[in-house]
């Protein structure tokens, strides 16, 4: 089936989502929206993030889009139920990467980064009830974060001073796993590099994310069999330009335009 699978983020930051999807099922269409406007949700209420995931998801399955990918943990944890109860095509959701991160550590000790509309939910909560008995979860909001990607700095004065004082204080207890619970962070991983030891290792969910894709496309029958490469089609809601740098990439055909949304 060439009907597209469609992405919605709060922003850029799902893209790094994208990349793991497009990587593994090349011959895929892909609708991407980007609601740069309304990022962060992570400072949003559940009421605000539910009606901004509804009108995501809406212009998506009017472009005709097969699947959705909820690709934003705050609009997973706080829509994402809705979304699958109220629509008929199959909806997957990101969820920080608790799991394997707690059955590797050897410390027993794991830190998470995330919104706080991330970390104030229910499904957070029992994520980490049901995957971390006998770990000590250290969570940190990383606030200022996401709207520092947005913009395209991602190795700014300021983005290296708040990496700093979130993280420090992690690896301070003496965490050994470090989970990227928001999607913009990924873009964040060489500065992370740089401020936590080498034997702190960084997890997030995005190849996870993009095998569950796969294995739904083929549940359902509506895997994209055709031989020829899938194109994929971007929008943002502000000035797409930081969308662009960082999607475009060699033999892979994408469009990237503004869309008042």
């Amino acid at each position: 089936m060439n009907k597209p699978i469609g992405i919605f983020d709060s922003g850029v930051g799902g893209t790094s989502i994208w990349k793991e999807i497009q990587s593994l099922l090349p011959n895929e269409n892909i609708i991407y929206l980007a609601d740069s406007k309304n990022a962060p949700y992570g400072q949003k209420s559940k009421e605000e993030i539910l009606r901004l995931s509804i009108k995501n998801t809406e212009y998506l399955l009017n472009q005709e889009c097969k699947l959705i990918v909820v690709a934003c943990n705050t609009a997973t944890t706080n829509a994402i139920t809705y979304l699958r109860n109220n629509y008929k095509v199959p909806f997957i959701g990101i969820e920080p990467a608790i799991k394997p991160a707690a059955l590797k550590s050897e410390s027993k000790i794991v830190g998470i980064l995330a919104t706080k509309g991330t970390l104030s939910s229910s499904l957070f909560h029992s994520t980490a009830e049901n995957h971390a008995d006998g770990i000590k979860i250290i969570e940190k909001e990383g606030e200022g974060l996401v709207p520092l990607i947005e913009k395209g700095e991602l190795q700014s004065k300021e983005l290296r001073g708040l990496l700093n004082k979130y993280l420090l204080p992690m690896v301070q207890e003496g965490i050994d796993y470090l989970v990227l619970g928001c999607t913009h962070y990924p873009y964040l991983i060489p500065l992370i590099k740089e401020i936590v030891p080498d034997k702190v290792k960084i997890i997030d969910s995005g190849e996870a994310v993009a095998k569950q894709t796969k294995a739904i496309l083929e549940k359902h029958k509506i895997l994209n069999h055709s031989a020829l490469q899938g194109k994929s089609t971007f929008f943002s809601n502000i000035d797409a330009g930081v969308l662009k740098s960082l999607v475009v990439r060699d033999g892979v055909t994408v469009s990237v335009s503004f869309l008042d949304f």
